[in-house]
């Protein structure tokens, strides 16, 4: 018999619903309406502040984009493992920089029949959409977050996160693989119960490894 889902899961999942119209009507109307486009940074800024505090606690929770290969994404994805090379941090150093930099290029040089603040919006916007198309294309042919391994906010996020918020692995887990079959990350679990927590800085905190644990031997701190 299938386990009920925990509450921590059932309410991550309801708030990314109500979070996923976010990133359509984002990608959808920020090129003609580029105000749209300050929701990205607000995202960014959250992811990034959050993973000061709990890690990756935001792109697991909080993220509409995450929300979207999730909630959606993940029903067309081949679920193929991702593969080592985007996790690698010199690869996501690299490819932070490098939007980075695009996105700061982009940001100085503002047409002349433009506000900045119209300027700016439609910047976000593009960023999102480009890298977004990416993650669908990625999410479709490999895993729905391949994205969110090298993602530049979840990079930070996983620097500024490590040792917080950590998933305890209790003695009464059995090793079943349950919980890494059910990780959108693609995550290794299973090899973190001699610590008894979760040391990857990856985790996204989603609770969806604790909610079908048949042991109950993952949780999160209180």
């Amino acid at each position: 018999m299938a386990k009920a889902l925990s509450q921590d899961v059932i309410r991550k999942r309801y708030i990314q619903w109500v979070l996923l119209p976010i990133m359509v009507l984002t990608i959808a109307l920020g090129w003609k309406y580029p105000l749209w486009g300050y929701t990205v940074a607000v995202a960014m800024t959250a992811g990034m502040i959050g993973g000061a505090f709990r890690g990756r606690y935001v792109c697991g929770n909080l993220c509409p984009r995450g929300a979207f290969l999730d909630r959606v994404l993940s029903k067309i994805s081949y679920s193929r493992p991702i593969p080592p090379f985007f996790r690698s941090m010199k690869f996501r150093w690299a490819v932070f920089a490098a939007l980075m930099s695009f996105m700061t290029f982009q940001m100085i040089n503002k047409s002349a029949d433009m506000n900045w603040v119209a300027h700016i919006g439609r910047v976000f916007w593009f960023m999102c959409a480009f890298t977004t198309s990416i993650a669908v294309i990625l999410g479709v042919f490999i895993h729905q977050r391949t994205w969110c391994s090298f993602c530049p906010v979840g990079t930070v996020s996983n620097a500024e996160g490590r040792g917080k918020y950590q998933l305890n692995i209790g003695p009464s887990c059995k090793e079943c693989g349950l919980c890494e079959k059910s990780c959108p990350m693609d995550l290794e679990i299973v090899k973190h119960k001699p610590d008894a927590r979760m040391l990857d800085p990856d985790c996204l905190k989603c609770s969806e490894c604790a909610g079908v644990c048949p042991k109950g031997a993952l949780s999160f701190p209180r």
